[in-house]
């Protein structure tokens, strides 16, 4: 798969853009269910998508609140395109929808929207709104809210290794920072994000599904039979508090790391 035009981004700026991330953690979510919860209940997989929605409103509002700075969430993947036209389609519709609808409140309540992930594949309406919520939402301090949209984890390793290739970083420079900054580059981050501390999956699955792969090599895990349009406030805070309760040794033995 190509990665030209792989995490492209606006390149608008504000004297108002905050300089560094929102103190607190750094959660990111696989937003996994929507299609079989609906199917559950004898509806399209379309109406699990339009609940699933209304699931994201509840958890950016929570998420301040229970002390994270960074929420990343795992809206559409690369792999996605093959599912039903149908269903694509309405994804994009809610896409478009959601972006316009939300960014007004979301930096009302000092929230700043970034979306990750490749542009030139999404429609054009869709890329509009993208541009649109992050320019309203640009000056947000209270939360950082990323999505992932058209994203693979894999191929933005790849874009990274390319441009390190282009740039003629040799071995002896190109070290894990470097390549970090990198990947940030490719990602075209304004501020710096730090590396996710717990990742959760929603839906009873037990798997990565090709998501922050570099980013989260020492997130805490934590998957959970609830679907997606079920999340709520609860189950978050369950999982911070199942976060704060493990011993995070990064490769050390108990007692040397701090956290």
């Amino acid at each position: 798969m190509s990665t030209s035009g792989f995490f492209s981004s606006g390149d608008s700026t504000e004297q108002s853009t905050p300089s560094s991330t929102p103190a607190g953690l750094h959660v990111a979510i696989i937003m996994d269910g929507n299609g079989r919860w609906a199917i559950a209940r004898r509806r399209p997989r379309t109406f699990g998508h339009r609940e699933g929605a209304k699931t994201v409103r509840r958890v950016v509002e929570a998420a301040p609140d229970l002390g994270i700075g960074v929420l990343t969430l795992y809206a559409f993947s690369s792999d996605n395109w093959a599912r039903p036209p149908g269903e694509v389609r309405t994804l994009m519709r809610l896409f478009h929808r959601h972006l316009l609808g939300e960014s007004d409140e979301l930096s009302r309540e000092g929230v700043r929207l970034q979306v990750i992930g490749r542009r030139d594949r999404l429609p054009p309406l869709v890329t509009g709104a993208i541009a649109e919520a992050e320019g309203r939402t640009r000056s947000g301090g209270r939360l950082l809210l990323r999505l992932a949209v058209d994203y693979s984890a894999r191929d933005c390793i790849v874009a990274a290794a390319r441009r390190a290739a282009r740039v003629g970083n040799g071995s002896s420079t190109l070290d894990r920072e470097t390549f970090a900054s990198l990947m940030a580059a490719a990602l075209h981050e304004e501020v710096p994000v730090p590396d996710v501390d717990l990742l959760v999956r929603t839906g009873g699955e037990r798997r990565l599904s090709d998501f922050l792969l570099w980013e989260a090599a020492y997130a805490e895990l934590h998957f959970t039979d609830v679907m997606w349009p079920e999340f709520g406030r609860e189950h978050l805070a369950a999982a911070i508090g199942d976060f704060h309760r493990r011993d995070r040794r990064f490769g050390r033995v108990g007692g040397q790391a701090a956290g």
